[in-house]
């Protein structure tokens, strides 16, 4: 969704704490999340089943676009963690010219993440698939790019089905589903989509196989600056990411921890200079350069949720950049600076600064949304050089590909809860947003 530029509202005010704690699970929480997920050495590298197979080949199928040529995975490459192998800020789409409005999240885990839901006892979004949860699961999520203009361009579920039916992949989607189920194209585009969802969720996709996961199993030994490290990210006191992004599962284990909550939140992300949206043609971009991404708030359609972007799993952060919702960031070193010191340097003067600059000029532009910015947990870590540095090398042990965890009995085969949890360590989030009574009265908090 798109919506011109707001003035921030100088009457808005803290209303609202929201406490994320997985001890108190509410009701809502246990039947709309997809509360168990077993995870074993096993089935992270077993074999893909049929379907599965299926769903790898629709995945890298570039026959599949209008015209042909672009995939679900060319936008979320295995050479690049399932991201853009471009590091743009956005990508292309198959009609030349033609960019997404975001950065591309990773595959790679998002089949851990809860159904899409608003937990009434907590009082917060949670889960859903996109940056703005605007997919419920990933069968929802995969329906999407494929008649997305700007993506893969097709204008129909039909387009879509008949080349599929034409294409390298309909013998064995007959094979897995039957003989007769290309002629229906609304069933055929759900088990299209539904193929590609158990892709996604197989054991390959979840590897956890980093020096981190090596470490905790006694096959590696971190250094001593990682080590310090993981004191500054989990210190409340310094870095505090485990408060968004613990790094621990519910039970305590740091086995198969998430880095993330999968909730929401506005850090104050400036508008990114360059991102591609800013020019792109009317039919697709009515603001132009006033465009602003609100976010959650265009799922929700609520405007105290404007802003707000899911938290990222920090799994493989390392490789994965461009950072945030709009490639903001060009580094890791960026990102951890403007957490250290958004509200330390002074605002700077253009607000269409890029990160690089702002860096050299000693500022930071304002944010791209201002209204409900999270002003709690981030903005002054006073940080240290060598707390940035150590901070900088945990975060490298969290790269995925280190070892082959098929060879030990990781702890992450039980059964985890995934939904207000991940909060690690028994730490409490507390988020505020800032909201007016009308928003208040929207949410009914």
């Amino acid at each position: 969704m798109l919506r011109s530029a707001k003035l921030a509202d100088p009457s808005m005010q803290r209303v609202r704490r929201r406490t994320v704690h997985w001890r108190c699970l509410g009701p809502s929480t246990l039947v709309a999340v997809l509360a168990l997920v077993v995870l074993s050495p096993s089935a992270r590298t077993a074999s893909l089943t049929p379907e599965q197979t299926l769903g790898q080949k629709l995945f890298f199928d570039t026959s599949l676009s209008n015209p042909g040529g672009q995939a679900c995975g060319s936008c979320h490459s295995p050479s690049a963690f399932f991201t853009d192998p471009s590091h743009g800020p956005t990508s292309p789409g198959v009609v030349p010219g033609l960019f997404g409005s975001r950065n591309a999240p990773t595959v790679l885990y998002s089949a851990l993440t809860p159904p899409f839901h608003f937990d009434t006892a907590e009082q917060t979004y949670i889960g859903g698939q996109f940056l703005d949860g605007r997919a419920s699961s990933l069968e929802d999520q995969a329906k999407l790019p494929f008649l997305n203009p700007v993506e893969m361009a097709n204008p129909d579920k039909a387009s879509v089905i008949a080349k599929l039916r034409s294409g390298p992949n309909a013998t064995l989607f007959r094979s897995v589903f039957g003989a007769t189920l290309l002629d229906d194209v609304d069933q055929a585009y759900d088990l299209l989509a539904q193929a590609i969802a158990n892709y996604e969720r197989a054991g390959v996709l979840q590897p956890f196989s980093s020096k981190y996961d090596a470490w905790l199993v006694g096959k590696a030994t971190l250094t001593p600056q990682e080590l310090a490290g993981l004191h500054v990210y989990e210190d409340p006191a310094k870095g505090n990411c485990a408060a968004c992004h613990p790094s621990t599962t519910p039970s305590g284990s740091r086995a198969g921890a998430l880095f993330t909550d999968r909730t929401y939140d506005n850090i104050g992300v400036p508008k990114n200079p360059d991102n591609p949206i800013y020019t792109q043609p009317a039919e697709f971009n009515p603001f132009g350069a006033d465009f602003v991404d609100i976010g959650l708030g265009a799922t929700t359609g609520q405007s105290t949720e404007d802003g707000a972007f899911k938290v990222p799993t920090l799994r493989d952060i390392a490789m994965t950049g461009p950072f945030m919702h709009n490639g903001y960031f060009t580094t890791l070193s960026q990102v951890v600076d403007f957490y250290n010191t958004r509200d330390v340097k002074p605002a700077c003067a253009n607000p269409a600064t890029s990160a690089s600059d702002a860096e050299l000029l000693g500022c930071w532009p304002a944010p791209e949304v201002l209204d409900n910015e999270n002003l709690e947990e981030l903005g002054n870590l006073g940080l240290s050089p060598d707390d940035v540095d150590n901070l900088l090398a945990f975060l490298d042990t969290l790269t995925d590909g280190f070892f082959d965890p098929a060879v030990v009995a990781v702890e992450p085969a039980g059964i985890l809860v995934f939904g207000l949890g991940l909060t690690g360590l028994g730490l409490r989030r507390l988020r505020r947003r800032y909201s007016s009574d009308a928003g208040l009265a929207a949410t009914g908090s």
